[in-house]
């Protein structure tokens, strides 16, 4: 491989020609750091800063003994490339789908919206967010006790994000992120040119001792979750939020985006950080309750931070469909959803899948959504192992900067009746091969 430079930077564009070209392909192990130091003549620290810069890009990943490899699936790639390699016959454990069989028919719904459009089409200049999704928003904001005097519409969270980041930082700035978090936003925020500093997750959240020392280490925005994570389903409590509160107070310059991934699909209450710094926003997208083809987030926070993304929106796409908004406040006030019983099954599955792994000795996790996050030693050798038994799940490289290896399973194309099979089957793939006499 041709890697030149003699500064940080130089090296890492040198390493991120060479996978854009297609010379670096995925899951090439790049040199060991004092080996590529020597051959440029360079001191170590060069070169793993170098290595930062491309894992904070999205670019590389870091796997202990394995070295620094090339991202199996580079940040440009398409979210659903992986999810889609399932061989036929086997069970689709992996996707992060919801489940189609929970989601609304959006039939009535867009056919109710025609039947209003008769003779009349939305046109340049008029204003950009329906009437009656503002009703709506405001409504399902309120019920959590979040201020909605400020919305807008983006079109899904990670836009949405995307957004506020943007309207926010610069590049260079440190965002906290959650670690285990989800893919396309450790992508995003890469891609953006931000550095991310992981912050453990458990069962409640965000932890607030790594909070605290992200926070010291310069972040200038936090993304954190409000419930259903992804991949490992936690869920903010009423106490470990009031500790992040604690912990965010003494720097209000800080932007908290609360990505309400559980809206309409969960049962746990949502408790959430707002207002405990000056710049704030909570994102509540639909697609997980209501379809992902719904290109919808309702975007609440304060004046300044909303009217940033406003004009983000303006400067660019304009509006967001306002069929979509339409639709979806068809649906929303038809009662199309019902967010208790969609949560009550997701909860039955997932912990009919946690109790008999729990029974198997193993620790799962998953207090809301459609996922359980599985702690295993090997996470290739596992995920190999379960597809010669007819499972494709995710493997945890994908939503891991720091946190320990584990696996993502996604209950919502499969039933209780596959969870005892699943169950001994996950077991016997982490558990680990005794070598040979």
């Amino acid at each position: 491989m041709a890697i030149s430079g003699r500064g940080s930077q130089d090296i890492a564009a040198s390493i991120e020609r060479e996978i854009a070209r297609g010379d670096l392909h995925a899951g090439t192990a790049l040199p060991p750091i004092r080996d590529l130091a020597g051959d440029l003549g360079v001191n170590a620290n060069t070169v793993a800063a170098a290595y930062r810069l491309l894992r904070d890009r999205g670019l590389v990943e870091t796997g202990g003994r394995r070295g620094t490899r090339v991202r199996g699936r580079p940040a440009g790639q398409p979210r659903e490339t992986e999810a889609g390699r399932v061989p036929p016959g086997t069970r689709d454990a992996a996707n992060g789908n919801p489940d189609p069989r929970l989601l609304p028919d959006l039939g009535a719904a867009l056919a109710a919206v025609a039947r209003r459009r008769t003779g009349h089409h939305p046109l340049y200049g008029d204003p950009p967010t329906d009437p009656g999704l503002l009703e709506t928003a405001h409504a399902v904001f309120a019920a959590d006790g979040v201020p909605a005097g400020h919305l807008t519409v983006t079109a899904g969270a990670l836009d949405g994000i995307e957004r506020l980041l943007r309207s926010s930082l610069r590049p260079g700035d440190a965002v906290a992120v959650e670690d285990p978090g989800w893919p396309a936003l450790y992508d995003m925020v890469a891609g953006l040119g931000f550095k991310r500093l992981g912050v453990p997750v458990d069962d409640d959240g965000m932890e607030p001792g790594g909070l605290t020392a992200a926070l010291r280490a310069g972040a200038r925005a936090v993304l954190l979750t409000s419930r259903a994570q992804n991949p490992t389903g936690a869920a903010l409590s009423a106490e470990r939020a009031g500790l992040l509160r604690a912990a965010l107070a003494p720097h209000p310059d800080v932007l908290t985006v609360e990505d309400d991934h559980g809206f309409g699909f969960t049962a746990q209450p949502f408790n959430g950080v707002h207002g405990a710094t000056e710049r704030w926003a909570v994102v509540r997208s639909v697609a997980k309750g209501y379809g992902p083809d719904l290109r919808l987030a309702m975007v609440a926070g304060d004046a300044v931070t909303v009217d940033r993304v406003r004009v983000l929106l303006q400067a660019g796409a304009g509006w967001i469909s306002r069929v979509l908004q339409e639709a979806f406040v068809e649906v929303w006030r038809h009662g199309g959803v019902v967010p208790g019983e969609v949560a009550h099954d997701y909860d039955e599955r997932r912990g009919a899948l946690i109790d008999r792994l729990a029974g198997l000795g193993i620790a799962a996790r998953g207090r809301s959504g459609v996922n359980v996050w599985v702690p295993v030693a090997d996470e290739a050798a596992t995920v190999a192992a379960l597809l010669a038994r007819g499972w494709a799940v995710a493997p945890g490289r994908r939503f891991r900067l720091e946190s320990a290896p584990g696996i993502r399973v996604t209950v919502s194309a499969l039933d209780i009746a596959d969870m005892p099979r699943l169950a001994t089957d996950i077991a016997a793939a982490a558990r680990p091969s005794r070598p040979a006499v």
